[in-house]
């Protein structure tokens, strides 16, 4: 039978979580060089779950030393590893190069420095309550569903707990204090999931400092 969601977090939760962080990335780590997608994950739990470096490198290297056998694959009781271009007979090795640079930045304290988000999903582990508002309300289905930018911030403020309105805010706080150019925060708003554009005649960076003014005030 297939994994219980307890028992896939115990053997393998911190692993989906590495192996998440490559998509739409390429798999191209080196014993030299971590990948950007490496490299995000690195960033993103260095500064938020320390702690989970550790499991993560022993959940790799246990992967990759004992891969799932017949039996497991059988009844369904295995990780599967999703598609990242890597031919199946270099998984192994890739891991471990994943674990030994995890195990390299804990020991050695090298942690990448706090910074804008690279990858998409970089931008959704740090935005996860800002990438919910825009790729839920303000999808291209926004204009059919809501009347305005305005009336899909009050719908969406209808139907969310005011503790995450609170982490909304405190996320768009912490998106204009990245200080991007506008052409950053367009990247920003789209990889958020944000498929229509600000209200006129506001620029994106220019709405998110409106959205968390009006928030606050609520």
């Amino acid at each position: 039978m297939p994994l219980t969601p307890l028992e896939h977090d115990r053997r393998y939760g911190e692993l989906d979580q590495v192996i998440r962080a490559y998509a739409g990335q390429q798999a191209d780590d080196t014993p030299e060089r971590p990948s950007l997608a490496l490299t995000a994950y690195l960033r993103h739990t260095w500064h938020t779950r320390p702690w989970a470096l550790a499991i993560a490198e022993r959940q790799l290297r246990e992967y990759a030393e004992h891969p799932p056998g017949r039996l497991r694959l059988r009844l369904g009781e295995f990780y599967a590893v999703p598609d990242v271009g890597l031919p199946e007979s270099e998984i192994q090795q890739w891991l471990r190069c994943l674990a030994d640079h995890i195990k390299h930045s804990v020991t050695e304290g090298a942690a990448p420095p706090p910074g804008t988000p690279v990858t998409h999903w970089e931008w959704h582990a740090r935005f996860p309550e800002l990438g919910q508002l825009l790729g839920g309300w303000f999808s291209q289905d926004m204009p059919d569903e809501c009347d305005d930018h305005e009336a899909a911030v009050a719908d969406y403020l209808a139907h969310t707990d005011p503790h995450l309105v609170a982490r909304l805010i405190g996320e768009l706080h912490e998106l204009l204090a990245l200080d991007l150019n506008e052409s950053d925060y367009a990247l920003a708003a789209a990889e958020l999931g944000m498929e229509v554009g600000p209200p006129e005649p506001f620029s994106h960076g220019a709405w998110f400092q409106s959205l968390a003014t009006t928030l606050a005030g609520i």
